[in-house]
């Protein structure tokens, strides 16, 4: 049976295999035992909130429980940008007119920002490939919105989700090697192994604080702009899906579009209800459904049959195990899918 629950400090050891296979262009899951190791200790004491709200980092691990395999992990960070620096560029606009002439142009520039500093974030989300296959990613990732709708004080009122930007075959960045390898000098995968590390000084002091026009880089370099990694467009789709979108910030290094969101908006947070659990076999028609549990020191959700939206959900008893829970306690739901009005 697979379980999402809180990650434990005796899961770095698979983390760091997990982070092994993920490869380039994700900062946040990169197969460093000392920086993964700060994650995970760092993890643990956000869900024991012995630690303030915006240091929170609160990692999760999708479990193989027949095999005590960890097959997958996904992550909310509660502020970025308030110990170390968080840079974006934010897409903008100029205009250049001469009535004299009867010339009009409006160019696209890139800002170095720091508009998102504070936000909480959806981070370091990854599946094995072998647990690709029916409602896994999906689950994975919308996990930690149902997270986010049971304790919604804990986190800023905007969301946010850096995703992986465009590379070619060979994994290198188009936009990287356009504008960022003439100032940094370095090969993408070493700059982003530095942000990952924390490393993130030499951003302001090499990188132009002066507007950069788009129309002056190579072309795969304009077209890489908001575009996602290949294997990232599904996890786009689903986000947008749940109420976030995008707003013209992008990834300094790869040009991966940065989604933004207001929790209060957010699917998750409109439409789960808490419920009853109760043992047994669920009735009439059913759905696919996100359980989780109530406990923020021990988090634990699982996906289930049921029929969403009503005030007493049938869990076995398989179920309630898995999720700490029995009969009478309250548990928050979500119906996988967006389901659709079919009222008017």
């Amino acid at each position: 049976m697979l379980l999402i629950r809180a990650i434990q400090a005796n899961d770095l050891d698979a983390l760091i295999d997990l982070a092994r296979q993920v490869g380039s262009g994700m900062t946040t899951l990169k197969p460093d035992r000392e920086m993964l190791g700060a994650r995970v200790t760092c993890a643990v004491a956000s869900f024991a909130q012995t630690i303030p709200p915006e240091e929170r980092d609160y990692m999760f691990v999708l479990e193989d429980t027949a095999v005590g395999r960890i097959a997958g992990v996904c992550a909310i960070k509660g502020a970025v940008g308030l110990t170390e620096p968080f840079y974006n560029y934010r897409i903008g606009t100029l205009v250049h007119s001469s009535r004299e002439l009867g010339v009009f142009t409006r160019m696209d520039t890139l800002y170095l920002s720091n508009d998102l500093t504070g936000s909480s974030e959806l981070c370091s989300l990854f599946l094995l490939p072998e647990y690709r296959a029916g409602f896994n990613g999906k689950w994975l990732s919308k996990s930690r919105f149902l997270f986010i709708a049971q304790f919604a004080h804990l986190f800023t009122e905007k969301i946010i989700a850096e995703m992986r930007g465009f590379q070619l075959d060979d994994g290198s960045s188009p936009f990287y090697e356009g504008l960022g390898r003439h100032f940094f000098k370095m090969d993408f995968n070493h700059v982003d192994g530095l942000t990952a590390l924390g490393k993130k000084s030499f951003i302001a002091e090499l990188m132009p604080r002066q507007p950069l026009y788009v129309a002056y880089l190579p072309q795969e370099a304009q077209d890489a702009i908001g575009q996602v990694h290949r294997s990232t467009l599904p996890a786009r789709k689903l986000l947008e899906h749940e109420g976030m979108h995008y707003e013209g910030y992008i990834d300094i290094f790869d040009a991966g579009p940065v989604l933004q969101g207001r929790v209060s908006e957010l699917r998750a947070v409109r439409d789960s209800v808490l419920a009853v659990a109760e043992e047994g076999r669920p009735e009439g028609e059913t759905d696919h459904v996100l359980v989780s549990n109530t406990k923020l020191d021990d988090f634990r959700m699982v996906l289930t049959q049921a029929c969403p939206g009503e005030p007493r959900i049938a869990l076995t008893a398989q179920e309630l195990s898995q999720l700490h829970c029995q009969a009478g306690d309250q548990v928050r739901t979500l119906s996988l899918n967006v389901r659709k009005n079919t009222n008017g």
